[in-house]
């Protein structure tokens, strides 16, 4: 089932692009016609676009990785502020500080430094400062919430970014490019839908237009997350239950180790130092001669023989 329609999409006028001396002309796909000046997109496309942007946003959110939302315009920026803070992904409404991605380790040093006015108010240390320093660190503090703070908890780069009017934003999406990271969009007539990756082409003047299509976004966003969720709360309880057979076959194993290394009644004792080729039992005894005999050398055999060899012919003398 698509997640917006037609009529929707028309109630809340998406489909009013700009005017057509100020169109790009790689919009030409998505422009169904003109009226009175006026670009109109073909509404039937951005349904399709808004519905391939979904299906890869929810994707990222289900794997646990982060969107960052930018939107500075006026008409936009707390209309997305309201919506991404509600889906727990970072966002930035004020003016986009250049290097936000290229530049990423300086960024977060900044924020870190907010962090560390706080825990300052939070140990006693900020009390002992004079009246000045506590002046120009609150200051400082407010800037940095102010510009940062909606992006406090983006310990990383984003796994991808949501513009609204690529061409305001341009920096943020060279910026995305440069860094091979993903891109969506809504893009306006006057823009160019081949710098992103997942154009949506809509008006991204009109606040109604802008409300409708980041409902939409932050719908997918949620479903991801508690998929994400399912998955998470899945694999615990395979992950019990594994650990319940291994504890089981180690008890099973423990057992066997246990019956199995004593001596199980009847069975004979090895006695060290037996040789290899006497018989069990004995020490020491040679292997040549019966049992009983000593091996004496010199005297004959029952018949006379000399030696131990009492089968063997005499030898003649001389």
């Amino acid at each position: 089932m698509s997640r917006t329609s037609f009529n929707e999409l028309l109630e809340s006028g998406a489909h009013f692009g700009h005017l057509k001396r100020k169109w790009n002309p790689a919009m030409a796909p998505y422009i169904f016609t003109e009226k009175n000046g006026i670009h109109i997109i073909d509404l039937n496309k951005t349904v399709a676009k808004i519905e391939e942007a979904c299906t890869a946003i929810k994707s990222i959110t289900r794997s646990g990785k982060k969107i960052l939302f930018v939107a500075t315009k006026k008409q936009a920026k707390d209309i997305v502020a309201e919506r991404v803070k509600a889906v727990g992904m970072p966002y930035v409404t004020e003016r986009w500080p250049g290097g936000m991605l290229t530049n990423f380790a300086t960024i977060r040093k900044a924020v870190r430094k907010m962090g560390s006015i706080d825990k300052m108010a939070i140990d006693g240390t900020f009390d002992n400062l004079s009246k000045k320093e506590k002046l120009m660190l609150s200051r400082e503090r407010a800037k940095l919430e102010h510009n940062l703070g909606s992006i406090a908890d983006l310990t990383r780069l984003p796994a991808a970014i949501f513009i609204i009017d690529v061409v305001k934003e341009h920096i943020a999406v060279a910026e995305a490019k440069r860094l091979g990271i993903p891109t969506f969009a809504i893009v306006d007539t006057n823009g160019d839908p081949n710098k992103v990756g997942h154009a949506i082409p809509a008006n991204d003047d009109a606040s109604t237009s802008i409300k409708l299509i980041m409902d939409i976004i932050c719908k997918a966003i949620a479903e991801g997350l508690d998929e994400r969720k399912v998955d998470k709360d899945k694999a615990e309880d395979e992950k019990e239950e594994l650990t319940d057979e291994q504890r089981t076959a180690r008890l099973l194993a423990e057992e066997e180790e246990e019956h199995g290394g004593a001596r199980q009644p009847g069975a004979k004792r090895k006695t060290v130092g037996a040789s290899a080729q006497g018989k069990p039992g004995t020490q020491g005894k040679p292997a040549q001669g019966k049992p009983g005999t000593q091996g004496s050398q010199g005297r004959g055999g029952p018949r006379g023989g000399g030696g131990g060899n009492t089968g063997a012919p005499r030898r003649p003398t001389r």
